[in-house]
Order: C-alpha cells, then sequence, then structure tokens
C-alpha cells in the first residue's frame, strides 16, 4: 500500500533499480518472456501491483476497435513498462511506447533493453504529458 501515492517518477526507480538487480543476476541474452516473467516476480516481492500483458483498448472515431495492443506491464496503474532483448534499440521502439501512453492514457514508460552488457545503457525514459 505504501506505493500507492509514490508518483510515476519515484515508481521508475524503484523498476529500474529491480532491472538492474536482474541484470547483474541473469545478465543479457535471454528471451525478453524471462525478463518480463522475473520482473513481475521482483515487483510483486515489493508489494507493487503489476498489471502483465494487459489488453488496451483502441477507440477510433468514437467506435471501440477492441484490443489495440497488450502491454508488458503496468505497475500502480502508473507506469507502463515494454520490454525488449534485442540487439539495439531503436527510434521506432521509442515511437511505439509513446503510442501506449497516449491511447493507455499512461504519463510515463519504460522501454528496457535487457540485451546490453549495461542496463543502464538500455534504458529509456519516455513521457506523455507528464
Amino acid at each position: 500500500m505504501q506505493f500507492m501515492k509514490q508518483t510515476e517518477n519515484q515508481l521508475a526507480k524503484t523498476i529500474i533499480n529491480t532491472c538492474f538487480n536482474i541484470h547483474v543476476d541473469l545478465g543479457p541474452g535471454l528471451f525478453e518472456s524471462v525478463y518480463e516473467e522475473v520482473l513481475c516476480y521482483e515487483l510483486k516481492e515489493k508489494g507493487l501491483s503489476i498489471s502483465r500483458q494487459q489488453g488496451i483498448p483502441l477507440n477510433w472515431k468514437n467506435n471501440n476497435m477492441g484490443i489495440g495492443f497488450k502491454a508488458d506491464i503496468i505497475v500502480e496503474n502508473k507506469v507502463l513498462i515494454e520490454l525488449k532483448s534485442v540487439d539495439a534499440i531503436g527510434l521506432v521502439h521509442r515511437k511505439q511506447v509513446l503510442t501506449y501512453l497516449k491511447l493507455s492514457g499512461l504519463k510515463l514508460g519504460l522501454l528496457i533493453n535487457f540485451n546490453e552488457d549495461l542496463i543502464k545503457n538500455g534504458i529509456y525514459r519516455i513521457v506523455n504529458n507528464l
């Protein structure tokens, strides 16, 4: 319950520190799904509320078009996390997260690529009117 009143930025710090610890233990090179599983476990252990593979609806011209995308992880209904395990993050990945933020109404997204020698080189903070 202590996390409920935390801001997006405070939650992001906890998420990033958790990713750092996971990366130290597991290293790069695993499938995205492995990092997602472990990150969800660790965030829950910290008492955070998470939603995994949550469908976000797409509204087009006042019509519900069904699920527009599935967010990898949403923490405390405030921070969207998009996980990758790829050779390099491209501009398209950052645009993807920004679009997800706009469609979901969330303000902060973290794009995290675990396939880096140093995790700090794989963390991107993306904001939507924060």
